[in-house]
């Protein structure tokens, strides 16, 4: 498929995230929301259009999370550690009490650690910036086999929380279609730091149901 010829239309995705938070942008997090749809769609605003060999993105790749699954990774990831001068402040991973420290509604990566303290503002716009970046790695994982919205919603809220849309049974399964072994397949990812813990099983159970929903 060849890439896209021309910058693609933002307003609409713009829309959709301001929805789910339910207020408007400021113009930091507009910058930074441009930002990312330029990275993930490699380069295409304002430049030359690159190869279908490169980063171009092809129209199944561009989806986003519905309310159900947003509001279902804030049920899970929380904003915990908010302080009483009104910031938020990271806290260490329950499995292993340490690494990957956790900041907001469930972020990590570098710069997050010890110490690491952000506005509310900031929690909600690094969310706003990673629903798209995991709901773009579920849709090239999915590489266009048919996904209802609750579907695509669940699997954007295992990935956000493990990472392995790209590996995992769960997606091979999907993508042949086997719906009911799919849904079987998130109770299998309740562990961390080789114990299981019961948050994520009560996570794994809601987006099995949230998966077979729709």
């Amino acid at each position: 498929m060849n890439a896209p010829t021309g910058p693609i239309a933002r307003k609409p995705i713009f829309d959709t995230v301001r929805q789910f938070l339910g207020r408007k942008f400021n113009q930091s997090e507009v910058d930074r929301l441009d930002d990312t749809i330029d990275a993930a769609i490699g380069g295409t605003h304002g430049s030359s259009p690159k190869s279908a060999s490169t980063n171009a993105v092809r129209k199944s790749d561009i989806r986003t999370i519905g309310k159900a699954g947003t509001a279902l990774i804030k049920k899970f990831e929380g904003c915990a550690r908010l302080r009483r001068d009104g910031l938020v402040e990271a806290y260490p991973d329950p499995g292993t009490g340490a690494d990957p420290w956790t900041i907001g509604w469930g972020a990590t990566g570098k710069g997050i650690g010890p110490g690491t303290v952000w506005t509310q503002g900031e929690c909600d716009a690094r969310l706003t910036r990673d629903l798209i970046r995991y709901a773009a790695d579920v849709a090239r994982a999915l590489n266009g086999a048919p996904t209802s919205q609750h579907q695509f919603d669940a699997l954007v809220s295992f990935h956000y929380n493990t990472g392995a849309i790209a590996r995992a049974t769960l997606t091979k399964k999907h993508k042949r279609g086997d719906f009911a072994g799919a849904a079987t397949e998130f109770k299998r990812w309740n562990r961390a730091g080789g114990r299981e813990m019961r948050g994520l099983s009560r996570r794994r159970k809601d987006e099995a149901q949230l998966y077979v929903s729709g």
